[in-house]
């Protein structure tokens, strides 16, 4: 069988026997594909640091009849994060696009929306900016999912929240009016609403110039992660994270 290429992105790697890897690669071509690099550990020539996380690589690989994972022979670097020094916020920031992408993106299944996405939101994260970039990650990635719900009106009564205070809850979709919220309901502020209506109609690196600190934007991310974690059934590791990283 012809080797198939594709442009991709290193989500994870795992140690598997000997000198293997278990890789994760977010491909442009195919989706979300999981296969073995044999050697890696060992083949400089193959691989090289082309299999760190969130490394934008040609992967080169094929898939075997009856077998789950994908033969992974080499991956040439395009692109890698390691290319400039990487704090500790940064690469937490990093681990927070991969951990997003590895979760919610189904098997072998393309987005073309979602890996140019990725990719725009990783160039700004060689930058100094870090919530900025993961705020606009997340609001997208929550949009192209088909999660996302109308900012505009209540889910309830369907009065328009435009001038008015919005709040949601952990455990139900969409905004509501004062009226209708239930106990332990949290409030979305007006700002982050037209931070959130801005970023639907713009590129990531129109924002770029903005000094974005960490209160910026906060209770927009809290409620994307709410609901990225409610469709995953699982909480993000790398939410809790990065709520430790100050900004």
């Amino acid at each position: 069988m012809a080797l198939k290429e594709s442009e991709a992105i290193v989500l994870r790697t795992y140690p598997l026997r000997e000198s293997d890897l278990l890789v994760t690669l977010f491909t442009r071509m195919e989706g979300k594909v999981r296969g073995v690099a044999r050697s890696a550990m060992k083949s400089r020539r193959r691989f090289g640091g082309a299999l760190e996380p969130l490394t934008y690589v040609r992967a080169f690989y094929d898939d075997h009849e009856r077998q789950e994972l994908a033969r992974i022979d080499a991956c040439e670097v395009i692109e890698s994060p390691m290319a400039s020094e990487v704090s500790y916020p940064r690469a937490t920031a990093l681990a927070h696009v991969a951990e997003v992408l590895d979760e919610v993106m189904p098997d072998r299944e393309a987005s073309d929306a979602v890996f140019r996405l990725s990719l725009a939101v990783l160039q700004e994260l060689r930058g100094a900016t870090l919530w900025m970039p993961i705020t606009y990650f997340e609001l997208w990635m929550t949009r192209l999912m088909g999660f996302l719900p109308e900012f505009s009106e209540c889910v309830v009564c369907g009065r328009v929240l435009d001038g008015e205070r919005a709040f949601y809850h952990a455990l139900a979709d969409g905004l509501v009016c004062a009226d209708d919220k239930r106990i332990a309901s949290s409030e979305l502020s007006p700002e982050s609403r037209r931070i959130a209506a801005q970023m639907l109609r713009s590129r990531v690196s129109e924002f770029s110039a903005i000094a974005w600190p960490k209160a910026v934007g906060a209770d927009l991310r809290k409620f994307l992660l709410q609901i990225l974690e409610r469709h995953m059934e699982k909480k993000l590791v790398t939410a809790a994270m990065l709520e430790k990283v100050g900004g």
